[in-house]
Protein backbone atom coordinates (compact mmCIF):
# COMPACT_ATOMS: atom_id res chain seq x y z
CA UNK A 1 0.00 0.00 0.00
CA UNK A 2 1.32 3.60 -1.07
CA UNK A 3 2.65 5.52 1.97
CA UNK A 4 0.23 8.44 0.95
CA UNK A 5 -2.55 5.68 1.49
CA UNK A 6 -1.28 4.76 4.50
CA UNK A 7 -0.73 8.02 6.07
CA UNK A 8 -4.62 9.15 5.19
CA UNK A 9 -5.73 6.42 6.59
CA UNK A 10 -3.79 6.41 9.83
CA UNK A 11 -5.56 10.01 9.89
CA UNK A 12 -9.00 8.77 9.58
CA UNK A 13 -8.62 5.91 12.47
CA UNK A 14 -6.95 8.67 14.62
CA UNK A 15 -10.36 10.78 13.83
CA UNK A 16 -12.89 7.50 14.46
CA UNK A 17 -10.61 6.89 17.84
CA UNK A 18 -12.01 10.37 18.86
CA UNK A 19 -15.32 9.70 18.16
CA UNK A 20 -14.77 6.52 19.97
CA UNK A 21 -14.15 8.35 23.17
CA UNK A 22 -16.36 11.80 22.08
CA UNK A 23 -19.31 9.74 22.21
CA UNK A 24 -18.44 7.10 24.99
CA UNK A 25 -16.58 7.97 28.02
CA UNK A 26 -16.27 11.92 26.89
CA UNK A 27 -20.17 12.29 26.06
CA UNK A 28 -21.33 13.95 28.94
CA UNK A 29 -18.36 16.60 28.77
CA UNK A 30 -17.10 17.77 25.93
CA UNK A 31 -19.45 15.51 23.54
CA UNK A 32 -22.09 17.37 24.71
CA UNK A 33 -20.82 20.57 23.62
CA UNK A 34 -19.60 19.76 20.37
CA UNK A 35 -22.57 18.50 19.54
CA UNK A 36 -24.66 21.29 21.36
CA UNK A 37 -26.52 19.29 23.25
CA UNK A 38 -28.15 20.23 27.03
CA UNK A 39 -27.42 18.15 30.01
CA UNK A 40 -30.91 16.75 30.02
CA UNK A 41 -30.60 16.10 26.79
CA UNK A 42 -27.12 14.71 26.69
CA UNK A 43 -28.50 12.21 29.95
CA UNK A 44 -31.26 10.78 27.47
CA UNK A 45 -29.13 10.60 24.33
CA UNK A 46 -26.07 8.92 26.15
CA UNK A 47 -26.92 5.10 25.66
CA UNK A 48 -27.41 5.59 21.77
CA UNK A 49 -24.45 7.52 21.75
CA UNK A 50 -22.17 5.27 23.61
CA UNK A 51 -23.66 2.50 20.94
CA UNK A 52 -22.74 4.86 18.32
CA UNK A 53 -19.38 5.27 19.69
CA UNK A 54 -18.49 1.72 19.81
CA UNK A 55 -19.10 1.60 15.79
CA UNK A 56 -16.66 4.14 15.46
CA UNK A 57 -14.38 1.59 17.09
CA UNK A 58 -15.08 -0.96 15.42
CA UNK A 59 -13.96 1.24 12.33
CA UNK A 60 -11.05 2.00 14.13
CA UNK A 61 -9.87 -1.16 14.36
CA UNK A 62 -10.14 -2.39 10.86
CA UNK A 63 -8.48 0.82 9.48
CA UNK A 64 -5.60 -0.51 12.39
CA UNK A 65 -5.78 -3.88 10.73
CA UNK A 66 -5.48 -2.24 7.50
CA UNK A 67 -2.61 -0.87 8.60
CA UNK A 68 -0.33 -3.29 10.41
CA UNK A 69 -1.15 -6.83 9.10
CA UNK A 70 1.59 -8.44 8.13
CA UNK A 71 0.19 -9.56 5.22
CA UNK A 72 -0.12 -7.38 2.01
CA UNK A 73 -3.86 -8.81 0.33
CA UNK A 74 -5.70 -9.04 4.47
CA UNK A 75 -4.36 -4.93 5.19
CA UNK A 76 -5.66 -4.08 1.35
CA UNK A 77 -9.13 -5.75 2.29
CA UNK A 78 -9.23 -4.56 5.17
CA UNK A 79 -9.01 -0.81 4.64
CA UNK A 80 -11.27 -1.42 1.46
CA UNK A 81 -13.76 -2.75 4.02
CA UNK A 82 -12.89 -0.21 6.92
CA UNK A 83 -12.95 3.24 4.11
CA UNK A 84 -16.03 1.56 2.88
CA UNK A 85 -17.63 1.17 5.98
CA UNK A 86 -16.53 4.91 7.24
CA UNK A 87 -17.67 6.12 3.68
CA UNK A 88 -21.29 4.83 3.78
CA UNK A 89 -21.54 5.95 7.35
CA UNK A 90 -20.45 9.57 6.39
CA UNK A 91 -23.18 9.49 3.43
CA UNK A 92 -25.70 8.55 6.06
CA UNK A 93 -24.62 11.06 8.19
CA UNK A 94 -24.74 13.91 6.04
CA UNK A 95 -28.10 13.13 5.07
CA UNK A 96 -29.59 12.47 8.81
CA UNK A 97 -27.64 14.79 10.96
CA UNK A 98 -25.55 17.11 9.43
CA UNK A 99 -23.99 17.86 5.68
CA UNK A 100 -20.94 18.87 6.95
CA UNK A 101 -20.31 14.84 7.74
CA UNK A 102 -19.80 14.16 4.46
CA UNK A 103 -16.52 16.53 4.26
CA UNK A 104 -14.88 15.19 7.57
CA UNK A 105 -15.99 11.30 6.77
CA UNK A 106 -16.81 10.52 3.60
CA UNK A 107 -14.14 13.13 0.89
CA UNK A 108 -11.35 11.77 3.35
CA UNK A 109 -12.23 7.51 3.19
CA UNK A 110 -13.13 7.78 -0.25
CA UNK A 111 -9.73 9.57 -1.00
CA UNK A 112 -7.96 6.79 0.70
CA UNK A 113 -9.79 4.31 -1.36
CA UNK A 114 -8.55 6.11 -4.50
CA UNK A 115 -4.95 6.17 -3.43
CA UNK A 116 -5.38 2.14 -2.08
CA UNK A 117 -6.62 1.34 -5.48
CA UNK A 118 -3.43 3.08 -7.34
CA UNK A 119 -1.08 0.91 -5.69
Amino acid sequence: MAIAAKVLIGLILLLHVYFLLLETVLFKTRGRRVFGLSAEKAEIMAPAMSNQGCYNGFLAVALGISLFHPHPAVAFYFAIYGLGCVAVAGIWGALTVKPAILFIQTVPAVLALILVHLV
